[in-house]
């Protein structure tokens, strides 16, 4: 089968489409034909070996973890789905989804695709949407609490926005102006411009002081120091990067990590098939541009949404 495939650690423009191996599913396993693909941050990472040390690959290393197609085969003892359902599916890279073909044991990561939810956008939603309602478990805050979401444009950060302000909370989010009327569009009640000001401060001057709850997307180590000054006292800093491990003022941090409890994903797609949640998906592209895709992905040139790879 064809996939995207880094050779060995290094630059993101090793990167090519050959052919390798198809994977075969084993007991509690699905084999699913592949139709669309989502990027993720951390697919870059795994490629350059930047993350070796926390989750290292073997290679040829097929990149990708969130895929939707179709189920081509089922493993020994699987219950609960046949050949020819439409799922949507979160591999945790083994094995890669930017392929034709890849696995997923059944249970929480997989889940299937209902009608009214295309493939493109149901690629575009399993890291993102689970690590955004994981987000909101950990900010323990409900209605009418204020939260702060720097990076919210961004595929977690654009659920986070929706979840959030679903829940009753006052959004306020970080946005270049292009990008304004879509972030309200999710529900942001309030939209920081980023480029011209400081989100901190500025998000203080908008609630007359600091935050129940801040969420940073986009900076890591020292630098969320910084961002820590959003919080009000007894409040709650969260980060899906890595950080300090203690903060001079009486605030929570928590650094996030993606979970999938059983029937979330289920729950999730059938929101976005319903309409009452919404996937952006910035760019789509053909596997043979899959090395580009995630290149121009990891350079930034998409301040919002997801890019998807079809298969």
């Amino acid at each position: 089968m064809k996939a995207l495939v880094a050779p060995s650690y290094g630059p993101l423009d090793q990167l090519v489409v050959t052919d390798v191996p198809a994977p075969r599913p084993g007991p509690g396993e699905l084999l699913v034909q592949v139709e669309a693909a989502g990027l993720n941050p951390l697919d870059g990472a795994l490629v350059t070996g930047a993350m070796r040390a926390m989750m290292p690959v073997e290679h040829p290393f097929v990149v990708g973890m969130d895929a939707a197609g179709v189920v081509k085969a089922v493993g020994e003892g699987v219950t609960g789905y046949e050949i020819g359902d439409a799922v949507v599916a979160y591999t945790h890279f083994h094995p890669g989804t930017i392929a034709e073909y890849t696995t997923v044991a059944v249970g929480p990561n997989v889940a299937k695709r209902p009608t009214g939810l295309d493939a493109v956008r149901g690629a575009a939603l399993p890291a993102t949407s689970l690590t955004a309602e994981c987000i909101m478990a950990a900010a323990e805050a409900g209605a009418g609490r204020t939260i702060l979401i720097i990076g919210a444009t961004g595929g977690v950060g654009s659920f986070t926005v929706q979840l959030a302000a679903r829940a009753g909370l006052r959004v306020l989010a970080t946005a270049t102006p292009a990008d304004a009327d879509y972030v309200r569009s999710l529900g942001a009640h309030d939209v920081i411009d980023y480029t011209s000001t400081d989100p901190v401060k500025e998000a203080q001057r908008l609630v007359g002081g600091r935050l129940d709850v801040v969420l940073d997307l986009i900076n890591r180590g020292p630098a969320l120091l910084d961002t820590a000054d959003a919080v009000k006292d007894g409040g709650r800093l969260l980060s899906t990067l890595m950080g300090p491990e203690t903060f001079e003022r009486d605030i929570t941090v928590v650094y996030v990590r993606m979970s999938a409890p059983e029937g979330k994903l289920q729950h999730l797609a059938e929101r976005v098939a319903a309409g009452t949640l919404s996937v952006e998906v910035a760019a789509t592209y053909p596997l043979d541009d899959a090395p580009k895709a995630l290149a121009e992905f990891a350079s930034g040139r998409y301040s919002r949404g997801k890019v998807v790879v079809t298969v």
